[in-house]
């Protein structure tokens, strides 16, 4: 019989517990003054990745309650579940908005932050009936392109896919209204998840479906079309980072791809730089592109052994 209780914790003797923690307490005053940093700077506190993950859940079954809420939601209750739950999880996200913003202006004096905070949520709130709307189509698009699929039912419950773009839709709503923070926390949730890496800062149309996506990446500043289609170890990335004189890289620059309308990226495909993919183009499988195509192309390894790209353009 396997015994599940926990082993006796050592003797104290094994370490000194005092000369640790001034050793740690050390360790972060070098770090505050080599960085500038300030006791007062963290008196705020910072969003909590463990309240935001139960948020995000609870979101995840407020917009699709028969699916993803819990077991006793039916058809006579599912109004009222949604309404209790996203009371709940609104105020929540609320707190962890408020707190991401109260880093960020810790000096002020204005009410600013109540108000910011209040404009946040409310319009996240107001959001919500589109991005179900929105994320059916994604739904639909991974039924109709996916041949194994037996069902919608089946797209929500079991595709990591569907998990990583519900994330998504929810914090780039976020990243837009000025919450990056709590939104770059949401896309980790996610990816922790999936194993599918998907900034909150991406641009991403309707229908999308990701097939597998374990290993998928999109950076920042990443456009994408509608009904694009994305297979496992697909990289939409950054070909370079310009920095300034002292090596600091800047940031919010144009640096990913644009993918248009109604493109198909195969399996371990790597696009970098801020390049086009155009519209109704096909990237195979393993493809490394640093070059704009034009619409309708299909683009594959010419050769595994000289590893050339091959861009036909397809009549």
């Amino acid at each position: 019989m396997i015994d599940d209780d926990p082993p006796p914790a050592p003797p104290g003797h094994y370490w000194d517990i005092d000369a640790i923690a001034s050793d740690l307490r050390s360790a972060r005053d070098d770090w505050r003054a080599a960085h500038r940093r300030h006791a007062e700077h963290g008196a705020v506190g910072f969003p909590s990745r463990i309240l935001l993950e139960k948020i995000m859940s609870a979101m995840c079954g407020a917009l699709f309650p028969l699916r993803l809420g819990p077991s006793f939601v039916r058809h006579h209750n599912e109004d009222a579940f949604v309404a209790e739950t996203l009371q709940t999880a609104l105020a929540r996200l609320y707190g962890q908005i408020r707190l991401e913003l109260g880093y960020v202006l810790r000096d002020d004096a204005t009410g600013q932050l109540e108000s910011e905070a209040a404009r946040i949520i409310g319009q996240f709130a107001a959001a919500l009936p589109a991005l179900r709307r929105l994320l059916d189509t994604d739904v639909a698009a991974a039924y109709a392109g996916d041949p194994a699929a037996r069902s919608v039912d089946e797209i929500l419950l079991c595709y990591p896919g569907m998990l990583a773009i519900i994330h998504h839709r929810l914090a780039h709503r976020l990243y837009q209204l000025g919450a990056p923070l709590v939104a770059r926390i949401i896309a980790e949730i996610a990816n922790s998840k999936t194993g599918i890496d998907i900034h909150p800062g991406a641009s991403i149309g309707e229908s999308f479906f990701i097939d597998h996506g374990t290993g998928v990446v999109i950076g920042e500043t990443a456009i994408i079309g509608k009904r694009v289609r994305l297979y496992q170890a697909v990289t939409l990335g950054a070909r370079s980072f310009p920095a300034d004189d002292e090596g600091i890289l800047h940031k919010g620059l144009p640096r990913h791809p644009i993918v248009e309308d109604d493109v198909v990226i195969y399996a371990g495909a790597t696009i970098l730089g801020r390049i086009t993919i155009g519209r109704g183009s096909t990237i195979g499988g393993n493809v490394w592109l640093t070059a704009s195509v034009p619409a309708n192309s299909a683009v594959k390894q010419a050769s595994a052994l000289r590893n050339e790209t091959v861009v036909e353009e397809v009549a």
